[in-house]
């Protein structure tokens, strides 16, 4: 069963039965406004490239970035595996809504409070193509 979350929710990633957790697997989805006016017929949908970087912090610190140009972290722990059409069995849903000129979101934040895993909703939306770009936006949430 899947949970809708809203913005700033914080939901537990454990297992119902108590055991270990051994991995969590996000995905992005998007679906393009459709075009409006006279020549939306003729132009078609929208194309969208929607690239996703992992940020990894420690102690509120930047340890290591996984993005399109760098797959794996430097300790093999978080794995980008690019564009991917299918995933497994979804655990939790947050659905954008709204537009605005801003270019990228900071989508959520996975945390570990002791043996605990948590992911909580953000949803802010920010202004860069890079993650450098992001970092402001970003260090607020850590």
């Amino acid at each position: 069963m899947s949970v809708n979350l809203s913005k700033d929710q914080q939901i537990s990633l454990s297992k119902s039965d108590g055991s270990t957790l051994i991995y969590v697997r996000m995905g992005l989805g998007c679906q393009a406004a459709p075009r409006k006016g006279f020549l939306a017929k003729l132009t078609g949908a929208r194309e969208i490239d929607l690239d996703a970087s992992a940020v990894l912090c420690a102690s509120r610190q930047i340890a290591d970035v996984v993005f399109f140009q760098h797959l794996t972290s430097d300790d093999g722990s978080v794995r980008h595996t690019g564009d991917n059409l299918t995933s497994g069995a979804e655990l939790a849903r947050y659905t954008l809504t709204g537009g605005g000129n801003h270019t990228a979101q900071i989508m959520a934040k996975v945390h570990r409070t002791g043996d605990t895993w948590q992911m909580k909703a953000i949803g802010e939306p920010a202004t860069g193509r890079t993650f450098q770009d992001l970092l402001p936006s970003i260090a607020p949430h850590l």
